[in-house]
Protein backbone atom coordinates (compact mmCIF):
# COMPACT_ATOMS: atom_id res chain seq x y z
CA UNK A 1 0.00 0.00 0.00
CA UNK A 2 0.63 3.76 -0.59
CA UNK A 3 2.13 5.48 2.37
CA UNK A 4 2.57 9.27 2.59
CA UNK A 5 5.51 9.24 5.11
CA UNK A 6 6.57 12.84 4.57
CA UNK A 7 3.18 14.25 7.09
CA UNK A 8 3.20 11.28 8.86
CA UNK A 9 3.48 11.19 12.80
CA UNK A 10 2.87 9.06 15.08
CA UNK A 11 -0.79 10.04 16.40
CA UNK A 12 -1.67 9.77 12.38
CA UNK A 13 0.02 6.08 11.91
CA UNK A 14 -1.51 4.72 15.69
CA UNK A 15 -4.82 6.36 14.57
CA UNK A 16 -4.90 4.48 11.14
CA UNK A 17 -3.57 1.58 12.66
CA UNK A 18 -6.04 1.01 15.71
CA UNK A 19 -8.34 1.38 12.60
CA UNK A 20 -7.17 -1.18 10.23
CA UNK A 21 -6.27 0.64 7.17
CA UNK A 22 -2.43 0.03 8.09
CA UNK A 23 -0.43 -2.25 9.68
CA UNK A 24 2.94 -1.92 11.72
CA UNK A 25 4.13 -4.36 8.77
CA UNK A 26 3.09 -1.86 6.45
CA UNK A 27 5.02 0.77 7.99
CA UNK A 28 7.82 -0.98 8.68
CA UNK A 29 8.27 -2.23 4.82
CA UNK A 30 7.80 1.34 3.65
CA UNK A 31 10.29 2.64 6.05
CA UNK A 32 12.94 -0.12 5.09
CA UNK A 33 12.35 0.80 1.34
CA UNK A 34 13.47 4.38 1.32
CA UNK A 35 16.40 3.40 3.76
CA UNK A 36 17.19 0.67 0.68
CA UNK A 37 16.76 3.41 -1.87
CA UNK A 38 18.21 6.48 -0.05
CA UNK A 39 20.93 5.13 2.94
CA UNK A 40 23.82 4.49 0.54
CA UNK A 41 24.31 8.35 -0.15
CA UNK A 42 22.74 9.77 3.11
CA UNK A 43 24.62 7.25 5.51
CA UNK A 44 22.20 7.93 7.85
CA UNK A 45 22.50 4.28 9.05
CA UNK A 46 25.26 2.49 10.37
CA UNK A 47 23.23 -0.36 10.35
CA UNK A 48 19.39 -1.91 9.74
CA UNK A 49 18.16 -4.44 12.09
CA UNK A 50 17.27 -7.57 10.56
CA UNK A 51 14.46 -8.47 12.41
CA UNK A 52 12.77 -5.48 11.69
CA UNK A 53 9.75 -7.22 9.92
CA UNK A 54 9.54 -9.77 12.79
CA UNK A 55 9.09 -7.15 15.01
CA UNK A 56 6.36 -4.88 13.38
CA UNK A 57 5.05 -8.90 13.25
CA UNK A 58 5.45 -9.32 16.95
CA UNK A 59 3.09 -5.37 17.17
CA UNK A 60 0.95 -6.56 14.65
CA UNK A 61 -0.08 -9.58 16.98
CA UNK A 62 -0.38 -7.79 20.39
CA UNK A 63 -2.71 -5.14 18.53
CA UNK A 64 -4.57 -7.78 16.95
CA UNK A 65 -5.08 -9.52 20.78
CA UNK A 66 -6.22 -6.22 21.84
CA UNK A 67 -2.89 -5.22 23.50
CA UNK A 68 -1.73 -1.61 23.80
CA UNK A 69 0.87 0.23 23.72
CA UNK A 70 1.64 4.06 23.11
CA UNK A 71 3.81 3.33 20.87
CA UNK A 72 2.56 0.41 19.19
CA UNK A 73 4.37 -0.49 15.80
CA UNK A 74 6.05 3.16 15.59
CA UNK A 75 9.74 2.49 13.91
CA UNK A 76 12.23 4.39 15.34
CA UNK A 77 15.81 4.52 14.63
CA UNK A 78 18.73 5.07 17.52
CA UNK A 79 21.95 6.70 17.92
CA UNK A 80 24.45 4.69 17.74
CA UNK A 81 25.53 5.69 22.10
CA UNK A 82 22.33 4.08 23.27
CA UNK A 83 22.30 0.58 24.45
CA UNK A 84 19.85 -2.13 22.90
CA UNK A 85 20.51 -5.52 24.59
CA UNK A 86 22.12 -7.75 22.52
CA UNK A 87 22.71 -5.39 19.89
CA UNK A 88 26.42 -3.52 18.65
CA UNK A 89 26.71 -0.42 19.94
CA UNK A 90 29.65 1.70 18.91
CA UNK A 91 29.33 5.24 19.11
CA UNK A 92 30.70 5.38 15.89
CA UNK A 93 34.27 4.82 16.89
CA UNK A 94 36.92 2.10 15.76
CA UNK A 95 37.86 1.84 19.24
CA UNK A 96 34.31 0.00 19.81
CA UNK A 97 33.68 -1.61 16.61
CA UNK A 98 31.39 -4.46 16.92
CA UNK A 99 30.99 -4.02 20.98
CA UNK A 100 27.62 -5.51 21.72
CA UNK A 101 25.60 -4.11 24.54
CA UNK A 102 24.72 -6.04 27.33
CA UNK A 103 22.17 -4.23 28.63
CA UNK A 104 19.02 -2.08 27.45
CA UNK A 105 19.03 1.80 28.24
CA UNK A 106 16.24 2.98 30.08
CA UNK A 107 14.73 4.69 27.55
CA UNK A 108 15.05 1.35 25.25
CA UNK A 109 13.26 -0.14 28.30
CA UNK A 110 10.56 2.18 27.81
CA UNK A 111 10.35 2.59 24.37
CA UNK A 112 10.10 -1.52 24.59
CA UNK A 113 7.17 -1.34 26.97
CA UNK A 114 5.19 1.32 24.71
CA UNK A 115 5.77 -1.23 21.67
CA UNK A 116 7.84 0.83 19.45
CA UNK A 117 9.83 -1.51 17.28
CA UNK A 118 13.94 -0.59 16.37
CA UNK A 119 14.65 -0.20 12.47
CA UNK A 120 18.41 0.23 13.82
CA UNK A 121 21.43 2.47 15.25
CA UNK A 122 22.33 5.26 13.29
CA UNK A 123 25.38 7.22 12.71
CA UNK A 124 26.69 10.42 14.92
CA UNK A 125 29.87 12.07 15.46
CA UNK A 126 32.87 9.63 17.53
CA UNK A 127 31.56 9.39 20.94
CA UNK A 128 28.93 12.53 20.23
CA UNK A 129 31.98 14.68 19.83
CA UNK A 130 31.19 17.36 16.98
CA UNK A 131 28.85 19.55 15.42
CA UNK A 132 28.45 17.63 11.48
CA UNK A 133 29.03 14.17 12.02
CA UNK A 134 31.65 14.14 9.61
CA UNK A 135 34.02 13.33 13.13
CA UNK A 136 32.31 9.46 12.38
CA UNK A 137 34.76 6.65 12.33
CA UNK A 138 32.60 5.69 9.24
CA UNK A 139 31.86 8.41 6.96
CA UNK A 140 29.56 11.94 7.48
CA UNK A 141 25.86 11.82 7.20
CA UNK A 142 24.88 14.31 4.02
CA UNK A 143 21.95 16.10 4.78
CA UNK A 144 18.51 15.01 3.18
CA UNK A 145 18.38 18.44 1.84
CA UNK A 146 21.25 18.84 0.17
CA UNK A 147 23.91 16.53 -0.12
CA UNK A 148 26.54 18.63 -0.56
CA UNK A 149 25.55 19.55 2.93
CA UNK A 150 26.11 18.42 6.43
CA UNK A 151 23.09 16.87 8.39
CA UNK A 152 24.35 18.88 12.21
CA UNK A 153 25.75 16.65 14.88
CA UNK A 154 26.59 14.66 16.63
CA UNK A 155 22.82 13.39 16.26
CA UNK A 156 23.11 14.03 12.73
CA UNK A 157 22.05 10.51 11.68
CA UNK A 158 18.81 10.31 13.92
CA UNK A 159 17.69 13.60 11.83
CA UNK A 160 18.62 12.32 8.45
CA UNK A 161 17.02 9.13 9.49
CA UNK A 162 13.43 11.23 10.11
CA UNK A 163 14.08 13.63 7.03
CA UNK A 164 15.06 11.03 4.44
CA UNK A 165 11.68 9.10 5.39
CA UNK A 166 13.56 6.17 7.30
CA UNK A 167 12.11 6.19 10.50
CA UNK A 168 8.91 7.93 11.65
CA UNK A 169 11.22 9.70 15.05
CA UNK A 170 14.81 8.80 16.26
CA UNK A 171 16.40 9.13 19.51
CA UNK A 172 19.77 11.24 19.88
CA UNK A 173 21.84 12.63 22.76
CA UNK A 174 22.46 16.26 23.15
CA UNK A 175 25.35 17.99 25.36
CA UNK A 176 25.85 21.47 23.77
CA UNK A 177 22.97 20.90 20.50
CA UNK A 178 23.56 17.85 19.18
CA UNK A 179 19.68 17.34 19.37
CA UNK A 180 18.24 20.73 18.48
CA UNK A 181 21.25 21.51 15.98
CA UNK A 182 20.93 18.71 13.63
CA UNK A 183 17.06 19.22 13.86
CA UNK A 184 17.41 22.76 12.87
CA UNK A 185 19.48 21.74 9.66
CA UNK A 186 17.12 19.09 9.10
CA UNK A 187 13.81 20.80 8.96
CA UNK A 188 12.75 18.99 12.36
CA UNK A 189 11.90 19.15 15.60
CA UNK A 190 14.56 18.35 18.29
CA UNK A 191 13.83 18.33 22.20
CA UNK A 192 16.32 18.64 24.75
CA UNK A 193 14.66 17.69 27.60
CA UNK A 194 15.56 18.92 31.00
CA UNK A 195 18.73 17.40 32.62
CA UNK A 196 17.93 14.51 34.86
CA UNK A 197 14.18 14.30 33.35
CA UNK A 198 14.86 11.67 31.38
CA UNK A 199 17.69 9.10 32.53
CA UNK A 200 21.35 8.59 31.02
CA UNK A 201 21.53 5.12 32.20
CA UNK A 202 22.66 2.94 28.99
CA UNK A 203 23.95 6.12 27.53
CA UNK A 204 27.50 6.60 26.55
CA UNK A 205 28.51 9.20 28.87
CA UNK A 206 30.28 12.84 27.03
CA UNK A 207 29.96 15.13 29.64
CA UNK A 208 28.18 14.00 32.63
CA UNK A 209 26.51 16.84 33.82
CA UNK A 210 25.52 18.40 30.51
CA UNK A 211 24.15 15.11 28.25
CA UNK A 212 20.79 14.30 27.96
CA UNK A 213 18.45 11.96 25.83
CA UNK A 214 15.55 13.23 23.92
CA UNK A 215 13.80 12.81 20.59
CA UNK A 216 13.94 13.69 16.96
CA UNK A 217 10.47 14.38 15.35
CA UNK A 218 8.57 16.20 12.40
CA UNK A 219 6.01 17.48 15.06
CA UNK A 220 5.67 19.20 18.07
CA UNK A 221 3.22 16.72 19.67
CA UNK A 222 5.23 13.54 18.53
CA UNK A 223 8.13 15.37 20.57
CA UNK A 224 5.54 15.56 23.31
CA UNK A 225 4.67 11.96 23.14
CA UNK A 226 7.75 10.50 23.23
CA UNK A 227 8.99 12.80 26.41
CA UNK A 228 6.22 11.33 28.11
CA UNK A 229 7.17 7.75 27.78
CA UNK A 230 10.74 8.01 28.32
CA UNK A 231 10.83 10.85 30.93
CA UNK A 232 11.17 9.96 34.98
CA UNK A 233 12.78 8.94 37.76
CA UNK A 234 15.45 6.02 37.28
CA UNK A 235 17.14 4.35 40.45
CA UNK A 236 19.91 3.21 37.81
CA UNK A 237 20.27 7.03 37.24
CA UNK A 238 21.16 9.23 40.36
CA UNK A 239 20.77 12.50 39.05
CA UNK A 240 17.62 12.05 37.42
CA UNK A 241 14.95 14.01 39.46
CA UNK A 242 12.15 12.30 41.38
CA UNK A 243 8.95 12.82 41.41
CA UNK A 244 8.63 15.83 44.20
CA UNK A 245 11.21 17.63 42.28
CA UNK A 246 8.35 18.06 39.52
CA UNK A 247 7.19 21.49 38.66
CA UNK A 248 3.57 22.14 38.66
CA UNK A 249 3.13 25.24 36.92
CA UNK A 250 0.78 27.45 36.39
CA UNK A 251 -1.84 27.65 33.62
CA UNK A 252 -0.86 28.59 30.19
CA UNK A 253 -4.60 29.61 28.98
CA UNK A 254 -2.92 33.12 28.96
CA UNK A 255 -0.65 34.49 26.74
CA UNK A 256 2.71 33.71 26.76
CA UNK A 257 5.73 36.08 27.41
CA UNK A 258 8.83 35.26 25.07
CA UNK A 259 12.20 36.98 25.94
CA UNK A 260 14.02 38.13 23.36
CA UNK A 261 17.48 39.80 23.38
CA UNK A 262 18.00 42.16 20.87
CA UNK A 263 21.52 42.71 20.96
CA UNK A 264 22.25 38.90 20.34
CA UNK A 265 21.86 39.00 16.70
CA UNK A 266 24.24 42.01 15.88
CA UNK A 267 27.23 40.09 17.09
CA UNK A 268 29.17 38.42 14.29
CA UNK A 269 28.79 34.93 12.48
CA UNK A 270 25.54 35.16 12.25
CA UNK A 271 24.09 34.81 8.42
CA UNK A 272 21.61 37.08 7.08
CA UNK A 273 18.57 34.14 6.57
CA UNK A 274 19.18 33.29 9.95
CA UNK A 275 18.37 37.08 11.02
CA UNK A 276 15.63 37.38 8.83
CA UNK A 277 13.86 34.24 9.89
CA UNK A 278 14.04 34.97 13.21
CA UNK A 279 12.70 38.39 12.79
CA UNK A 280 9.46 36.82 10.99
CA UNK A 281 9.37 34.14 13.64
CA UNK A 282 8.80 36.79 16.08
CA UNK A 283 6.07 38.32 14.43
CA UNK A 284 4.09 35.32 13.72
CA UNK A 285 4.39 34.78 17.69
CA UNK A 286 2.74 37.54 18.01
CA UNK A 287 0.11 36.62 15.75
CA UNK A 288 -0.90 34.00 18.54
CA UNK A 289 -1.19 36.20 20.44
CA UNK A 290 2.37 35.80 22.74
CA UNK A 291 3.81 38.68 24.59
CA UNK A 292 7.57 39.66 23.36
CA UNK A 293 9.65 41.09 26.28
CA UNK A 294 12.92 42.33 26.07
CA UNK A 295 15.28 40.32 28.73
CA UNK A 296 18.77 40.98 29.64
CA UNK A 297 21.35 38.01 30.21
CA UNK A 298 24.73 39.87 30.99
CA UNK A 299 26.23 36.65 31.52
CA UNK A 300 25.34 34.63 28.82
CA UNK A 301 28.28 36.23 26.44
CA UNK A 302 30.57 33.65 28.41
CA UNK A 303 28.35 30.41 27.60
CA UNK A 304 30.74 29.38 24.85
CA UNK A 305 33.43 29.74 26.55
CA UNK A 306 32.40 28.22 29.47
CA UNK A 307 31.12 25.04 27.55
CA UNK A 308 34.59 24.22 26.01
CA UNK A 309 36.12 24.02 29.23
CA UNK A 310 33.64 21.86 31.47
CA UNK A 311 32.82 19.73 28.77
CA UNK A 312 36.55 18.69 27.63
CA UNK A 313 36.88 18.19 31.52
CA UNK A 314 34.08 15.63 31.76
CA UNK A 315 35.33 14.29 28.09
CA UNK A 316 38.75 13.30 29.68
CA UNK A 317 37.10 11.91 32.33
CA UNK A 318 34.58 9.67 30.93
CA UNK A 319 36.98 8.76 27.88
CA UNK A 320 39.26 6.91 30.16
CA UNK A 321 37.30 3.58 30.45
CA UNK A 322 38.57 3.39 26.41
CA UNK A 323 41.80 1.84 26.81
CA UNK A 324 41.64 -1.73 25.24
CA UNK A 325 41.90 -3.23 28.68
CA UNK A 326 38.59 -2.45 30.19
CA UNK A 327 36.39 -1.33 27.33
CA UNK A 328 37.28 -1.15 23.31
CA UNK A 329 39.94 -2.73 20.61
CA UNK A 330 43.34 -3.24 21.65
CA UNK A 331 46.56 -2.10 19.48
CA UNK A 332 49.80 -4.94 20.52
CA UNK A 333 53.20 -2.53 21.54
CA UNK A 334 56.46 -3.77 22.58
CA UNK A 335 55.63 -2.71 26.31
CA UNK A 336 52.22 -2.35 28.20
CA UNK A 337 52.65 1.44 28.11
CA UNK A 338 53.17 1.25 24.15
CA UNK A 339 49.71 -0.92 23.83
CA UNK A 340 47.55 1.79 25.72
CA UNK A 341 49.43 4.59 23.11
CA UNK A 342 48.76 2.56 20.43
CA UNK A 343 45.31 1.82 20.71
CA UNK A 344 44.38 5.38 21.79
CA UNK A 345 46.08 6.94 19.37
CA UNK A 346 44.94 4.70 16.17
CA UNK A 347 41.24 3.88 17.35
CA UNK A 348 40.45 6.81 18.60
CA UNK A 349 39.61 10.22 16.12
CA UNK A 350 40.85 13.54 15.75
CA UNK A 351 38.86 15.19 17.56
CA UNK A 352 38.23 12.96 20.28
CA UNK A 353 41.81 12.82 20.66
CA UNK A 354 41.45 16.93 21.00
CA UNK A 355 38.76 17.15 23.61
CA UNK A 356 40.75 14.33 25.66
CA UNK A 357 43.94 16.90 25.63
CA UNK A 358 41.87 20.08 26.67
CA UNK A 359 40.10 18.47 29.29
CA UNK A 360 43.26 17.12 30.92
CA UNK A 361 44.78 20.24 30.46
CA UNK A 362 42.26 22.48 32.14
CA UNK A 363 42.28 20.20 35.10
CA UNK A 364 46.04 19.69 35.48
CA UNK A 365 48.19 20.84 38.61
CA UNK A 366 48.31 24.73 38.31
CA UNK A 367 45.42 24.81 36.29
CA UNK A 368 42.39 23.80 37.18
CA UNK A 369 41.65 26.73 39.57
CA UNK A 370 42.54 29.18 36.15
CA UNK A 371 39.97 27.36 33.92
CA UNK A 372 37.64 24.76 35.29
CA UNK A 373 36.78 26.29 38.36
CA UNK A 374 36.29 29.42 37.21
CA UNK A 375 34.19 28.03 34.70
CA UNK A 376 31.53 26.49 36.85
CA UNK A 377 31.53 29.75 39.32
CA UNK A 378 30.48 31.64 36.07
CA UNK A 379 28.36 28.86 35.13
CA UNK A 380 26.47 29.62 38.27
CA UNK A 381 26.12 32.91 37.40
CA UNK A 382 24.77 32.56 33.99
CA UNK A 383 21.94 29.96 35.55
CA UNK A 384 20.98 32.80 38.25
CA UNK A 385 20.78 35.22 35.42
CA UNK A 386 18.29 32.55 33.62
CA UNK A 387 16.40 32.09 37.19
CA UNK A 388 15.97 36.10 37.23
CA UNK A 389 14.80 36.17 33.64
CA UNK A 390 12.03 33.57 33.98
CA UNK A 391 10.69 35.74 36.47
CA UNK A 392 9.38 37.58 34.11
CA UNK A 393 9.25 35.15 30.61
CA UNK A 394 7.64 32.22 30.04
CA UNK A 395 10.66 31.50 27.70
CA UNK A 396 13.55 32.35 25.99
CA UNK A 397 13.45 32.58 22.48
CA UNK A 398 16.89 32.83 19.90
CA UNK A 399 17.67 31.21 16.43
CA UNK A 400 18.58 27.31 17.24
CA UNK A 401 22.28 27.67 15.25
CA UNK A 402 23.57 30.91 13.41
CA UNK A 403 24.01 29.58 9.76
CA UNK A 404 21.92 27.09 7.88
CA UNK A 405 23.73 23.32 7.36
CA UNK A 406 26.87 24.70 6.02
CA UNK A 407 28.71 22.50 2.86
CA UNK A 408 30.52 19.28 4.17
CA UNK A 409 33.88 20.01 4.60
CA UNK A 410 33.90 23.75 5.03
CA UNK A 411 34.66 24.10 8.68
CA UNK A 412 36.35 20.92 9.57
CA UNK A 413 40.08 22.09 9.82
CA UNK A 414 38.86 24.81 11.36
CA UNK A 415 37.88 23.51 14.90
CA UNK A 416 36.83 27.35 16.31
CA UNK A 417 34.08 27.66 13.27
CA UNK A 418 32.92 24.44 14.15
CA UNK A 419 32.82 25.05 17.60
CA UNK A 420 30.61 28.60 17.19
CA UNK A 421 27.87 26.85 15.95
CA UNK A 422 27.12 25.71 19.36
CA UNK A 423 26.70 29.61 20.44
CA UNK A 424 23.07 29.37 21.18
CA UNK A 425 22.69 25.79 22.36
CA UNK A 426 25.26 25.32 24.65
CA UNK A 427 23.48 27.61 27.73
CA UNK A 428 20.88 25.03 28.21
CA UNK A 429 23.42 22.12 28.58
CA UNK A 430 25.22 24.21 31.17
CA UNK A 431 22.48 25.17 33.20
CA UNK A 432 20.31 22.18 33.09
CA UNK A 433 17.20 24.35 31.09
CA UNK A 434 14.58 22.19 28.51
CA UNK A 435 14.94 23.69 25.21
CA UNK A 436 13.42 22.82 21.98
CA UNK A 437 14.36 23.32 17.97
CA UNK A 438 11.17 23.76 15.76
CA UNK A 439 11.16 24.34 12.02
CA UNK A 440 10.62 28.18 11.47
CA UNK A 441 10.81 28.00 7.53
CA UNK A 442 13.52 27.56 4.71
CA UNK A 443 16.27 29.97 2.85
CA UNK A 444 17.60 29.11 -0.50
CA UNK A 445 21.09 28.95 -1.14
CA UNK A 446 22.62 27.76 -4.62
CA UNK A 447 19.18 26.60 -5.70
CA UNK A 448 18.28 24.30 -2.88
CA UNK A 449 15.86 24.95 0.10
CA UNK A 450 17.62 24.74 3.22
CA UNK A 451 15.32 24.59 7.01
CA UNK A 452 16.08 26.88 9.61
CA UNK A 453 15.16 26.62 12.59
CA UNK A 454 14.19 28.58 16.15
CA UNK A 455 14.99 27.45 19.36
CA UNK A 456 12.36 27.83 22.97
CA UNK A 457 14.06 27.53 26.12
CA UNK A 458 11.76 26.95 29.38
CA UNK A 459 12.28 26.93 32.83
CA UNK A 460 14.05 23.63 34.59
CA UNK A 461 10.76 21.26 34.31
CA UNK A 462 8.59 23.05 32.17
CA UNK A 463 8.62 21.51 28.98
CA UNK A 464 4.81 21.70 29.32
CA UNK A 465 5.90 25.02 28.10
CA UNK A 466 8.11 24.60 25.39
CA UNK A 467 4.86 21.83 24.02
CA UNK A 468 2.21 24.43 23.96
CA UNK A 469 3.85 27.64 22.52
CA UNK A 470 5.87 24.70 20.19
CA UNK A 471 2.23 24.17 18.96
CA UNK A 472 1.20 27.62 18.86
CA UNK A 473 4.26 28.50 16.44
CA UNK A 474 3.35 25.47 13.97
CA UNK A 475 -0.28 26.63 13.50
CA UNK A 476 1.01 30.03 12.48
CA UNK A 477 3.54 28.95 10.44
CA UNK A 478 1.70 26.66 8.27
CA UNK A 479 -1.14 29.15 8.19
CA UNK A 480 1.61 31.55 6.18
Amino acid sequence: MSINLKILTISKALAQMEAGTLTSVDLAKAYLAEIEKKNGDINAYREVYTDVLEQAKQADAKRGRGEGGLLLGIPFAIKDNITIAGRIVGASSKILENYVAPYDATVITKLKEAGAIFIGRVNMDEFAMGGSTENSAYGVTKNPHDTERVSGGSSGGSAAAVAMDGALAALGSDTGGSIRQPASFCGLVGLKPTYGSVSRHGLMAMGSSLDVIGPVTKSVEDAEIIFNIISGNDKRDSTTLVDSESVIGDSLDRPLRVGIMPGMLSMGGIHPAVVSNFNVSVELLKKTGCEIKEIDLPHIKYSLAVYYIIMPAEVSSNMARFDGVKYGLKKNGATGIEDYLETRGVLLGREVRRRIMLGTYVLSAGYADQYYNKANYVRDLIRKDFEKAFADVDVVLTPTAPTPAFKIGEKIEDPIQMYLEDIFTVTANLVGLPAMSVPSGFTEIDGKKLPLGIQFSAPHMREDVLFTIGKKFETARDQV
